[in-house]
């Protein structure tokens, strides 16, 4: 499994942003998918993930209200909507993929099997 996250750039704070995620293979909708992001000198922290198994969403408290994840399975990919951004969502944000068919700790970077390259949000204020 390959994953293509795209869409990062420059914002203004108040600002908004869409990231997307695309996966090759043919087992993505048996697939949990989540966002974690990585600002310099951070750890990477989960920001937000969606269940293959019913579509259920899970967001960190510090984005909860602001981004929206959903996906597509027909088109093997996930968006990250981010409103409202801030100064502090700049990071290097990457999509992960779980392992086909199985339920996975979702806030957890361990659970995942697969990673993209990350794309850059940098929001200015």
């Amino acid at each position: 499994v390959q994953l293509q996250a795209s869409g990062g750039g420059l914002v203004q704070a108040g600002g908004s942003l869409r990231l997307s995620c695309i996966a090759s293979g043919r087992t993505f909708s048996t697939r949990d998918m989540g966002w974690f992001r990585q600002a310099p000198g951070n750890e990477r922290e989960f920001v937000a993930a969606i269940t293959w198994s019913g579509g259920v969403t899970y967001y960190a408290d510090s984005v909860k209200g602001r981004f929206t994840l959903s996906r597509d399975n027909a088109k093997k990919t996930v968006y990250l909507q981010m409103n409202s951004l801030k100064p502090e969502d700049t990071a290097v944000y990457y999509c992960a993929a779980g392992r086909s068919g199985l339920r996975i700790g979702v806030r957890s970077a361990e659970s995942y099997s697969y990673w993209g390259r990350g794309t850059l949000v940098t929001v200015s204020s």
